[in-house]
């Protein structure tokens, strides 16, 4: 199945069985900008950012961190190496959560009342100090501690060990849960994301900039 195909396989429209959602979290729900932490990061001097991170490429030290690998303080002193001398590790930090944004609260409202009708998951691919980030955004924004109120079950890579696009990852979650692929639909903003679901059978739907989730799930 090419990445052409599977791109959009679920659309509303279709209403195909669905028992279960796996959600992603930056880029579906909480809004993130990915420029904004290459432009805070080439501002402390990183001017070869790009070439490290990327959104469908990482070098081998963000995957590290990004499965609980690496500690935090390990990460920063690895991106301190590749910045000018005199750099702190709290602009490391703050050039680092620069990407991320809000949490739009019709889309929180819309999950709330989403979780009382399916059986609803959130996988994201994250890191240390991103989860302490976006928590203390949701705390302030939306009122929550967590994202517990909103999922059945949570998963973040950095303490799953386990990271998307790789069909294992989707399989465990599956597995532990009890999901059968075919009747579980996954929503992700990145392709290797969703070739990766797919790979297991999984409906997916790629998310795009302009969608919405009330509207995309509408029926459901």
């Amino acid at each position: 199945m090419t990445a052409k195909n599977i791109i959009r396989i679920f659309t509303p429209m279709i209403h195909q069985e669905v028992d279960a959602i796996i959600f992603d979290l930056g880029g579906v729900i909480l809004h993130i900008d990915y420029d904004l932490t290459r432009d805070a990061f080439r501002e402390l001097g990183l001017k070869s950012f790009d070439k490290i991170y990327s959104k469908a490429q990482q070098s081998d030290l963000f995957d590290l961190f990004e499965t609980g690998k690496i500690s935090a303080q390990h990460f920063i002193n690895n991106v301190l190496t590749f910045l000018p001398a005199g750099i702190t590790a709290n602009k490391v930090v703050n050039a680092w959560n620069s990407m991320l944004l809000e949490f739009p609260p019709e889309t929180m409202d819309f999950l709330r009342e989403l979780k009382t009708r399916k059986r609803t998951f959130l996988l994201s691919n994250t890191n240390e100090i991103h989860v302490q980030a976006f928590k203390r955004k949701l705390r302030s924004q939306i009122g929550e501690d967590s994202l517990d109120p909103f999922f059945e079950q949570v998963y973040f890579s950095n303490e799953l060990g386990k990271r998307k696009p790789f069909a294992d990852t989707f399989d465990y979650i599956c597995r532990q849960n009890g999901l059968v692929p075919e009747k579980t639909l996954f929503i992700d903003d990145s392709i290797q994301h969703i070739e990766g679901a797919a790979s297991i059978g999984l409906q997916t739907y790629h998310f795009q900039t302009n969608d919405s989730l009330t509207h995309l799930l509408a029926g459901i």
